[in-house]
């Protein structure tokens, strides 16, 4: 067999190979960051931002100033 012809399939084959591994690791990134925006997404539903709970409405404490932190 041609040292060339050797070569060359044997170059091919380890591309091949390179290929499978980097669409294997773009799928397991690509499924990490779903993961992460959906999780962030519910971080932030949940995160009533601007809402404060009202004053008190009776007692001595809580019914002067709202301090909410």
């Amino acid at each position: 067999m041609d040292v060339a012809a050797s070569s060359a399939v044997s170059t091919a084959l380890y591309m091949n190979q390179a290929q499978t591994a980097e669409q294997a690791q773009m799928q397991v990134f690509q499924q990490a960051l779903e993961q992460q925006a959906q999780q962030v997404s519910e971080v932030l539903a949940s995160a009533d931002l601007g809402a404060q709970p009202d004053l008190a409405q009776e007692g001595s404490r809580g019914t002067q100033v709202n301090t909410y932190a």
